[in-house]
C-alpha cells in the first residue's frame, strides 16, 4: 500500500500531492495518507472522481485517510443484438 505523508505542508501542497499520488494507483490499490487536518475539499473531489475513502482521527490530532478507487461497473454502450 503506497503511503503519503503530507503533514505540515502548507496549502495547496497536501491536496496537490494527494492528487498526484492517486494518479499512480492501479486497480483496487489503496493510498494511505497522513495529514494534519481533515481535508473537506478533498472529499468533494474524491466523491466526484469515483473514489471511496475512510478517515480516522489519530490520537495526536492528525488524520489517516485510506483512499481507493471504486470499482466501475462494466459500461457497454453498444446495443445488444438478439
Amino acid at each position: 500500500m503506497p503511503v503519503l505523508d503530507v503533514r505540515g505542508l502548507p496549502p495547496p501542497e497536501p491536496f496537490e500531492n494527494i492528487i498526484r499520488a492517486l494518479q499512480t494507483l492501479s486497480g483496487q490499490e489503496t493510498l494511505q495518507v497522513f495529514i494534519h487536518r481533515e481535508p473537506h475539499p478533498l472529499y468533494e473531489m474524491l466523491r466526484d472522481a469515483g473514489y471511496a475513502w475512510q478517515t480516522t482521527a489519530l490520537a495526536d490530532g492528525d488524520f489517516e485517510i485510506l483512499i481507493t478507487i471504486m470499482a466501475q461497473a462494466a459500461n457497454n454502450d453498444e446495443p445488444s443484438t438478439p
